[in-house]
């Protein structure tokens, strides 16, 4: 019995401990459910609140309660208890909704002690901090300012005056805050006080920092500045009325200065001619946040060369600048760049990389939106995402700048929904483009901040072009060569346009600027490069027997007169001698690669030697190519071009080969390139400009009809070696400095001394006319002669038009047939 005893007494002991240790259990599982949804119960009591408070500051619909909280609130807040409603919403949607910024995977729960995750990953900052918090706080700051600001403004009303009197000023708050600043700082000092405290709580409540806000402001007001500018030009602008056809004013002679050859406006897609019709273009949203590129100190260098202009007349006549048509202006969609923004911001704060966004820049294919990083956050972690970044912004590529040149910030370029076409003539028509005076200053587009493009050749002073097919490589060369038939004259710029595709630059024959008909032989191509290269070594004899170090010194003395001949000198035809200007020799070259296939040995040499030396005397290349492969864009071409614009390629490879650097397998293609300058080491974004065929085609007309007999000029024969139609044959003339210049066509081989006494030269050209093959090396074997004689023979036989011109390593063409032969023996 006591065994029992004791056990029931054990049993009995035993409940009231286990009930003890339940209680606290079931206490702890009623504080983990409140604490778990505390945010959900005070967001929406905050909102209940305020719709109570509504009702009866609002309404007055809430009852005899109602009226009771109105007296209380304006006893309390005086006529700030209307914004009340307002603020505890605001609180309430903060605490439902606002989670964590910057976290948009709200919160998570730890399994430790069941309790929420309420810290995210990263440095706490105010950008991350509670949005409730930071609402409450804000408020109350607010509320402060407000009231303290009412009471002063309303007459500083005391408690005695009853609440009526408190209701219209702010209350009994606004009489403990006021009064107490008013007594020891004054009113000024007061307002003072206040008006600081409201901004921050104003700071607090927006999360905005007073520089981030400060570029919003810019950016609303850039609208009204961009129309207050444009008024302003059209104001004093009269290139829309001037004349059918504008007398040609001489150019300046210029020096050579260094730098950046560009000025800097906005938006297009790129469609040359030889890429059909243009996009079909949607409905534009025009321009947003457009922000002033940081000043390029190269551009002061190259606008502020000489200025001297030469006197007298021209006979010709430069296009009116009607011919181009321009694109009418447009506005962008603000809420549409800006909600694209946020999501970027966003997918940023996804992977844990704080950002601010200051301003978005808005160009005529991407859209540039900078960045700032918060402290502690590594640029290269933000440039790893450039994948995510696209994904989620749905674009094929994004472009990364890091950081922007001269900015503590990120640019990160996203290509447009809706891009915009820029045209040559919004170019040729802007500020930047009346600013050039140089003749060799050529078009090329708008870059991102909306500014007008004009490159310099003279400062380039040579240009690589480089990109895959269809991306505008031929576009940019159309619209350079009619922005030099725009805007310079035949005296001024004289032109060489290679075209072995044969369907590009076709257009511009008969031209006056050209030296020759468009070269569409690569044969021929080489040795038109040949031509260039001892028309720059005459122009250096021309200028040491003269005493100048460059064309721009030469050119100047003639206009002025002061450059007199050597007594007794006389020119080819025994006239005496007159110096005459030297015009600048532009040499464009469509596709390089078609070149390097057929001469690639002869062809590097020319282009070296005249990037290297014919700059003074002011010879200058264009090349372009849609093969930037390394056995065509050589070590040596590309040490002596520094210049290039690379557009879209297919891999990084091919970018490395143009640029030396990654991004021009980021483009987005049809005229979207990326322009090095020859002193610059980042690449600057441009959209380049689109001309139509049948803009070209009145460009062409107005200068043909002004030169109608340009085909039949006796200082230019279109006779080759062959017979057929080679190319100019330049004779001593005015036409590049008044001396004799070359007694050979530019397409044909330089000439050898004949030397018909050479015994051997019947059997050498029976032999190649037998075996159809024009080689060195069988006539060397055959006829057991040496190299140089057996190159000269060969080079008496292109003479007599037995075999064609020299194609590096390959054999030469065979002219004749043995039938031929034996009827030129028989005759």
């Amino acid at each position: 019995m006591a065994g029992k005893d004791a056990k029931s007494s054990r049993s009995t002991s035993n409940g009231p401990k286990q009930a003890k240790k339940g209680s606290p259990r079931g206490s702890a599982a009623v504080g983990l459910v409140v604490r778990r949804h505390r945010r959900d119960i005070w967001g929406l009591a905050a909102i209940v609140a305020g719709l109570i408070v509504a009702g009866s500051v609002w309404f007055a619909a809430a009852g005899p309660v109602g009226e009771q909280i109105d007296r209380a609130l304006a006893a309390g807040f005086g006529l700030v208890r209307s914004a009340l409603p307002v603020g505890l919403a605001a609180m309430g949607a903060a605490a439902l909704w606002g989670g964590r910024r910057g976290d948009p995977a709200k919160t998570a729960t730890d399994g430790g002690d069941g309790t929420e995750a309420t810290q995210p990953v990263g440095a706490p900052t105010v950008e991350r901090s509670d949005s409730a918090a930071r609402m409450v706080l804000g408020g109350v700051l607010l509320l402060v300012s407000s009231t303290g600001l009412l009471h002063l403004a309303r007459g500083r009303p005391g408690l005695g005056d009853g609440v009526d009197e408190l209701g219209t000023a702010g209350g009994a708050l606004g009489v403990g805050i006021g009064g107490f600043l008013h007594a020891w700082t004054a009113a000024w000092g007061s307002v003072l006080l206040l008006v600081f405290v409201g901004l921050v709580g104003l700071i607090v409540v927006t999360g905005l920092t007073v520089r981030s806000a400060m570029a919003a402001l810019a950016v609303a007001l850039r609208p009204a500045w961009r129309l207050l500018r444009s008024l302003v030009v059209n104001l004093f602008s009269d290139i829309k009325d001037e004349p059918a056809g504008r007398e040609a004013t001489a150019l300046p002679t210029y020096g050579q200065a260094e730098g950046a050859p560009f000025r800097a406006e906005a938006d297009s897609s790129d469609a040359g001619p030889d890429d059909g019709p243009p996009p079909a273009e949607p409905e534009p949203t025009g321009e947003v946040g457009v922000v002033a590129a940081p000043a390029d100190p190269a551009k002061a260098l190259a606008a502020g060369a000489g200025r001297k202009r030469r006197s007298g007349p021209s006979k010709w006549k430069l296009p009116a600048a009607k011919i181009l048509t321009v694109t009418p202006s447009r506005q962008i969609d603000k809420a549409a760049v800006a909600e694209r923004g946020q999501l970027l911001q966003a997918t940023l704060a996804r992977f844990d990389v704080p950002t601010i966004l200051l301003e978005p820049v808005v160009g005529p294919t991407v859209t540039r939106f900078v960045l700032e990083l918060e402290e502690g956050v590594k640029v290269s972690k933000l440039e790893s995402l450039r994948k995510d970044i696209a994904y989620a912004m749905a674009s094929p590529d994004v472009r990364i700048l890091a950081p922007i040149p001269g900015r503590r910030a990120i640019g990160v370029e996203v290509p447009n929904l809706d891009r915009h076409i820029v045209r040559l003539g919004d170019v040729m028509r802007s500020p930047e483009a009346r600013a050039a005076e140089h003749p060799l200053e050529v078009a090329i587009g708008r870059d991102i901040n909306g500014q007008s493009v004009m490159m310099n050749l003279v400062t380039t002073p040579h240009l690589l072009i480089a990109g895959a097919t269809g991306a505008g490589k031929s576009s940019c060369l159309n619209s350079m060569i009619t922005s030099v038939l725009m805007r310079s004259t035949p005296d001024d710029v004289r032109m060489i346009l290679v075209d072995p595709k044969r369907v590009e630059m076709g257009q511009y024959d008969r031209v006056p600027h050209l030296l020759t008909a468009p070269v569409t032989d690569p044969r021929k191509a080489a040795n038109a490069l040949s031509w260039a290269v001892r028309e720059m070594e005459r122009r250096y004899d021309l200028l040491h027997e003269t005493g100048f170090r460059d064309i721009t010194g030469y050119n100047g003395a003639v206009d002025e007169g002061s450059l007199d001949p050597p007594p007794g000198a006389r020119d080819a035809d025994g006239e005496p001698l007159q110096y005459q200007r030297l015009p600048f020799v532009l040499l464009v070259v469509d596709e390089l690669a078609d070149l390097m296939m057929v001469a690639a040995r002869d062809v590097e040499e020319s282009i070296a030697r005249i990037a290297q030396m014919a700059r003074a005397v002011g010879i200058h290349l264009v090349i372009a190519t849609q093969r930037p492969s390394v056995n065509i864009i050589t070590g040596v071409i590309k040490a002596n071009i520094p210049a290039r614009l690379a557009f879209a390629v297919a891999s990084l490879t091919d970018s490395r080969v143009i640029l030396d650097q990654p991004g021009a397998e980021r483009l987005v293609g049809q005229g979207d390139m990326l322009w090095l300058g020859p002193s610059s080491s980042t690449p600057h974004r441009i959209q380049g400009c689109w001309v139509t065929e049948d803009e070209v085609r009145a460009v062409v007309g107005h200068w043909v009809d002004q030169a109608p007999d340009f085909d039949d000029d006796p200082s230019v024969s279109t006779d080759g070696p062959a017979g057929g139609k080679s190319g100019g044959q330049l004779q001593p003339g005015p036409d590049l400095g008044g001396a004799p210049i070359m007694p050979a066509s530019i397409t044909d081989a330089p000439p050898v001394e004949d030397d018909d006494g050479d015994e051997l030269l019947e059997a050498a050209m029976a032999l190649v006319v037998e075996t159809q093959l024009g080689s060195t090396s069988m006539l060397q074997r055959r006829l057991r002669v040496g190299f140089a004689r057996a190159g000269r023979i060969m080079d008496l036989l292109e003479q007599r038009g037995v075999v064609g011109p020299s194609t590096g390593s390959k054999a030469r063409e065979v002219l004749i047939t043995p039938e031929e032969f034996e009827g030129r023996q028989a005759g």
